[in-house]
């Protein structure tokens, strides 16, 4: 999985009054940890029973989604050498079948079957990056990659690989489907003030106990602890896709563990991180994992044509330069 941590200012900005107001939920998950942060409101809140709630419905995308758990959906269709249709749940299909669409969207920036290419390069799980691969096992692994060889029928709940060796990873996509389903348990209660947060990827909704927008910050490469802009967000999700903090180097050569399907390799060029600000955090976060495949260049182009909110931090000779859409813009003026 890639982890990108942008900072977070909804605690840290608002963080020192009236704690009491303020509901904290929090714990580790997915390989990295989240945080749930509700404004109390008249309606009774149960800190408990909302814990014990949340942490169910997150290990329940860890037992669809992870292929860290040999037990889960996705780890037991890899394993599969069957080639038939085979029944998942409901919300495993939907997330693959959104997977799928960002694929066409992105013409394969995007694939959920890169998974066999992320292992080759020692990004995968239990593995450690600290060699390239040999050019003809590039090959091997790339004929297995394309988002084409698995087809998903929603009505059904079913999906099925067009050939025993393809493999899907899910976790470009799967944060943002866990802080969208602890969202929707939240709506469901009737909270209307919160702030859900999975390892980066984030949903907000109403205001924050100070009757402000909850306020989100993207981190500045390479400086820990330090942003590169705050922006505040109502009724909004974000995530990020970066390659500053999961690669290895070689020869005074930088791997990124963000891969691109297409050609077999880590990226190369100047993108340092991209943030997209959409509704579903499902959207959000493989959209901006496909705009990062992309680059500066296409990704923005990309970006602008599909009316998106993006922000770039691209690489500029010793140091960094910004590049927003004119729907991040938007948000930044707000």
């Amino acid at each position: 999985m890639r982890w990108v941590f942008p900072i977070l200012l909804s605690v840290l900005l608002a963080g020192c009054g009236e704690p009491q107001r303020l509901i904290t939920i929090s714990g580790p998950t997915m390989g990295t940890t989240f945080q749930v942060k509700i404004a109390r409101e008249d309606m009774a809140l149960d800190a408990e029973v909302l814990h014990r709630a949340i942490h169910a419905r997150l290990d329940e995308v860890n037992r669809q989604m992870s292929t860290y758990r040999e037990d889960s959906e996705i780890s037991r269709f890899n394993r599969s050498r069957s080639t038939d249709w085979v029944g998942v749940s409901p919300d495993f299909a939907r997330v693959l079948s959104i997977a799928q669409k960002i694929s066409t969207w992105s013409n394969g920036a995007f694939d959920v079957t890169v998974g066999p290419l992320v292992n080759l390069w020692g990004f995968g799980p239990n593995a450690i990056p600290d060699r390239v691969p040999p050019p003809d096992s590039i090959a091997a692994c790339k004929a297995r990659v394309g988002h084409e060889k698995v087809q998903v029928d929603l009505s059904a709940s079913a999906i099925k690989k067009e050939s025993a060796g393809v493999y899907c990873d899910l976790s470009a996509i799967a944060k943002g489907f866990g802080v969208d389903r602890v969202a929707t348990y939240l709506d469901s209660l009737g909270i209307n003030r919160y702030f859900v947060e999975i390892g980066g990827e984030l949903r907000t909704k109403g205001r924050n106990h100070l009757g402000q927008r909850w306020r989100v910050g993207i981190a500045r490469p390479a400086e820990y602890g330090r942003l590169q802009k705050a922006l505040a967000l109502d009724n909004m999700s974000m995530a990020t896709s970066g390659d500053y903090h999961n690669y290895f180097e070689r020869d005074g050569v930088r791997y990124s563990h963000t891969l691109d399907p297409r050609t077999g390799q880590p990226i190369t060029h100047g993108l340092a991180s991209v943030s997209v600000v959409h509704q579903s955090c499902l959207y959000a976060d493989g959209l901006a994992t496909a705009i990062n495949v992309m680059g500066p260049e296409k990704g923005f182009a990309f970006a602008e044509a599909r009316g998106l909110a993006a922000f770039m931090i691209v690489r500029q000779g010793d140091g960094f330069a910004e590049k927003m859409t004119s729907q991040f813009e938007k948000l930044v003026q707000k």
